[in-house]
């Protein structure tokens, strides 16, 4: 599991951009989604996915153009950014009770996708701001006919609540559509919505809490009772409200929050949680990264084993014993181990990714062609990972490559919000590769995409 800071930009996220600009109007503050820092897990994307494919199928969305992003955070949010992204928090998965609650949210975000609310939000912030500035300079005009400036100015003051009220209005309206798809979506593919019922009433409960007492998720989205009610009553009448979700989804849930605990919580808070005397799969996965975290490799190796001996396909348990000996010093022996999880899942960047980083940490000049190739196939599936184009510009690097190094290192920095940074680099890529290969070429969209320094 790896963390960075994401280079996004919050404008284009649904919900939170709606709490941003109210927020800022009646002076209330919030954390931007671009502090927060990213964190990349194949395993737990995966599950993402595996949730998603039904509601995508039902939605009438590509699959291939789906993306998941998750945000290291105790908040219970969920958001959508442009380009069928779904961003979701650590918090949401880790409280969540059930696959069904994970389900229900995802329907409800893919709602406000189909729906195209994103582009609709841009009409409401620029009616909303053409309505503020009428009334800004309505005031004036008052103000100075009057002889009264005051007068002017107590009006003007209205003018953020007329953009406050035009946007929560909005908002309000998004939420009950995307609920009303989010149903629809569940019943085509006979899932049951009584997940979203169960997490709207859990929200419920916070309403009358002082807003920074209250979930992230119910801030930016504008929650009503008559909401909960369309959700009931479609609950009551439902085919498919008593159906359980599918088994592997209950079992992939019960994993992702005990990897998520075990990697996110205090080691001690998760061996009290997941005790020595429960032998399920979750419960020895979570204690094995407990002891991984503390160093502890002679009681987290064992359990890791032998989770491999009765899941031996399994890409994942092969990859946290590559992770545990690789950050222990131990880089030859994890080798077999991150070979074996990209055997598996040949086509999984962030294994690919894991497997390069090793391969080029070993420093032996036999492994860098293997390294590069892994890095490229990665970035194929994924070209917005940076850690897999600073390994490329390491790899280069090391075999006199200097103009892909430079390349590489521009994208990198490009990924990451340096693009002065970036700027320079390129200018170095383009000087140093064949004028018109394509290397060269994605130097030159690097200059033209970013400005100059003064």
């Amino acid at each position: 599991m790896t963390r960075h800071a994401p280079f996004f930009n919050a404008i284009n996220m649904l919900a939170f951009t709606v709490w941003l600009i109210a927020g800022s109007v009646a002076g209330l503050s919030t954390r931007p989604a671009a502090a927060q820092s990213q964190i990349r897990d194949a395993e737990i994307e995966n599950i993402i996915r595996a949730y998603a494919a039904p509601l995508l199928n039902a939605a009438g969305l590509d699959p291939d153009a789906f993306r998941v992003h998750l945000i290291n955070s105790d908040d219970l949010n969920a958001y959508v950014a442009r380009g069928q992204r779904v961003y979701i928090t650590t918090g949401l998965l880790r409280r969540s009770a059930n696959a069904n609650q994970v389900l229900g949210v995802m329907a409800h975000e893919m709602g406000h996708i189909a729906g195209g609310h994103l582009a609709r939000l841009s009409d409401a912030l620029n009616t909303a701001s053409k309505t503020a500035l009428i009334t800004q300079l309505l005031s004036v005009a008052v103000g100075a006919l009057a002889g009264r400036p005051g007068a002017g100015l107590m009006i003007g003051a209205g003018a953020g609540n007329v953009v406050q009220r035009s946007l929560l209005k909005f908002s309000r309206g998004q939420e009950q559509a995307a609920d009303q798809a989010a149903v629809t979506y569940l019943d085509k593919a006979r899932l049951s919505a009584a997940g979203i019922l169960e997490f709207l009433t859990i929200l419920e409960q916070q309403e009358f809490l002082q807003s920074d007492r209250q979930d992230a998720y119910l801030r930016t989205h504008p929650l009503t009772r008559g909401r909960i009610a369309f959700v009931r009553r479609h609950v009551e009448r439902s085919p498919y409200s008593k159906n359980p979700a599918p088994d592997d989804f209950e079992q992939l849930h019960r994993r992702m929050v005990a990897k998520l605990d075990g990697f996110l919580a205090p080691p001690g808070n998760t061996l009290a949680k997941y005790k020595a005397d429960d032998g399920s799969v979750p419960a020895r996965y979570a204690r094995a990264i407990a002891y991984y975290r503390r160093a502890e490799l002679t009681e987290a190796l064992p359990l890791i084993g032998a989770l491999i001996a009765e899941e031996p396909a399994n890409p994942y348990f092969r990859e946290l014993r590559g992770q545990m000996l690789f950050e222990n010093g131990r880089l030859a022996e994890a080798m077999p181990d991150y070979e074996e999880a990209v055997r598996l899942l040949p086509e999984t960047p962030l294994l690919l990714t894991s497997l390069a980083h090793l391969q080029i940490e070993l420093d032996r000049p036999a492994l860098l062609p293997r390294a590069i190739d892994n890095v490229k196939r990665a970035l194929q599936v994924d070209p917005f990972y940076p850690l897999a184009w600073r390994l490329a510009a390491t790899a280069y690097g090391r075999r006199g490559e200097m103009g892909l190094s430079a390349w590489s290192l521009a994208e990198y920095n490009i990924l990451v919000g340096r693009e002065r940074d970036a700027r320079a680099l390129a200018e170095k890529a383009a000087r140093l590769l064949k004028r018109g290969s394509p290397s060269w070429l994605k130097a030159q969209d690097i200059l033209t995409g970013t400005k100059k320094p003064l």
